[in-house]
Formats: structure tokens, sequence, C-alpha cells
């Protein structure tokens, strides 16, 4: 059970922090202890982010691009040297963009996979030998119900997020012996950027008012809702604490029972 203070000592990362579900996550880290350093590409929405956590916060902003090898390295030794080595790493940064297959380019696949999957990849192994260390790292991967099942017009992103479940069931197996936990949580359509975003999309492309696409969007959540940012961080810590230690190469779907 989360309990506050209960990641106290513990140096959390969290990538694509500046917002949204990211955000959410930085704000309930912090509320039970933990350290922080927010990364994203965006410097004044880190710390925009960095002003709203609890006044007892540890948090530092470091600038990534996570699809960058050498941002990568870079941003992660800024962070071990500002706050300590990192027990915890949640890889939260992605991106989505939608066409149908026949229309989707190269360049759109490679972004795609850059950000998604090979960013989680880069940042992990920087991540990784401070985790192994720590003797109870935690390395939470956020994917999506796309990664769980097939969505049209993305797939891309699907392929992507497919691959961050692959990586995270396989990278359980290696470090299960050393006291580190890997798992992935998936979200569905969640309030976010990144939703309002694909809203604004199919209100262009059909004519359909807001609340019609939104509804579209919806439709596939049994409870007829979108998860909120809150709902996702909650797995995230919860994943995090002590009580998760058992846990590890799940994928746990926040979907209001649209996987099973």
């Amino acid at each position: 059970m989360a309990t506050p203070a209960m990641l106290t000592g513990h140096h959390a990362v969290v990538t694509g922090a500046g917002r949204g579900i990211g955000a959410a996550i930085a704000a309930q880290l912090a509320a039970h202890g933990a350290t922080l350093t927010l990364m994203g590409r965006n410097a004044d929405v880190l710390h925009a982010t960095a002003k709203t956590l609890p006044d007892s916060a540890r948090a530092q902003v470091v600038t990534c691009d996570v699809t960058d090898e050498a941002s990568v390295s870079a941003a992660f030794e800024s962070a071990r040297a500002g706050l300590g080595p990192i027990s915890i790493l949640v890889n939260n940064a992605g991106q989505a963009e939608s066409a149908s297959f026949a229309k989707t380019t190269l360049d759109q696949w490679q972004r795609m996979l850059a950000v998604n999957l090979t960013g989680t990849f880069l940042c992990t192994q920087a991540a990784l030998p401070d985790v192994q260390a720590s003797g109870r790292g935690r390395i939470v991967n956020i994917a999506s119900t796309a990664g769980q099942r097939g969505y049209a017009y993305v797939s891309a992103y699907v392929a992507a997020k497919h691959g961050v479940i692959g990586l995270t069931r396989s990278l359980a197996l290696e470090l299960a012996a050393r006291g580190v936990t890997v798992n992935a949580v998936c979200p569905g359509y969640t309030e976010t950027d990144i939703v309002r975003e694909s809203i604004d999309r199919i209100v262009a492309r059909t004519g359909r008012s807001e609340e019609e696409a939104r509804a579209e969007l919806v439709k596939g959540n049994p409870q007829g809702r979108l998860i909120t940012p809150d709902e996702v961080a909650n797995a995230v810590v919860w994943l995090c604490s002590d009580g998760a230690s058992s846990i590890t190469g799940q994928a746990i779907s926040v979907s209001g029972g649209e996987v099973m």
C-alpha cells in the first residue's frame, strides 16, 4: 500500500515530466518522499511543473532529447551529479502521430520508434548501473493500451508501444535476481494534450463536434470516460513501492476495463 514518505531516500527520474501524465507522476512521487529529476525537451515547461511540487520536494530540471544518445548520456550524468544515484526510472516521454498505414512515411515510422521505443532503451541503459546498484531499483515504462491491442491509423505508434512491452518483459527477466523490478503501465485514452490533439484532428477531418469526437475515443472504455493522469500516476507509485516487490514483467492496463 502506498504511504506518505515511503520513497524517501530514492532518486527518481521521470522523462516527459513537463505536463500530462509525466507531471502527475512527478507530483505523486514527490508527495511520497522521492527526490526528483524532471526531464524533457522544454526547460520552461519543466520549471513550471517543478514549481507545482510540494515545498518540501527536492527536485531539479534537466533538459533531454530521449531520441539522442549523447543528450541522454549528458542528462543522466547531470541528474546523478545533482541529486545522487538513481534508483527509480519512469520512462514516460512519448509521442503519437496518426496516418493510415498506406500513407505512413518512413520518417513518421522512425519518429514513432525513436521517441516511444528507442528513447526507453537509451534512458534505461543510462540509468541501469545506478538502478542495479540500489538493490531495490524500479523501472516503470509508460506504454499504452496500444501496446496490448491494435488501433487503426496509428500503426507506427502501436508497433512502438508493443515494443516497449516486449522490452519490459525481457529486461524484467534479466534483472529479477538483482532486486530490480521492470513493469509497464498501459493507459487507455487519457485526458492529456496528446488526446486533445487527437480530438482536434477528428473534428478537422470529419466535421464532427468536439463532443462527438470525444465520444468516439471513449466508446472503447466500459466506464465511458477518459482516464485521468492521476489514475496512471497512482499505478506508477504503487509499482515503485516495497509492496510491489514481487510484481515484475507486467503490463498493467489503466483503462476502465478496455483491456482485460
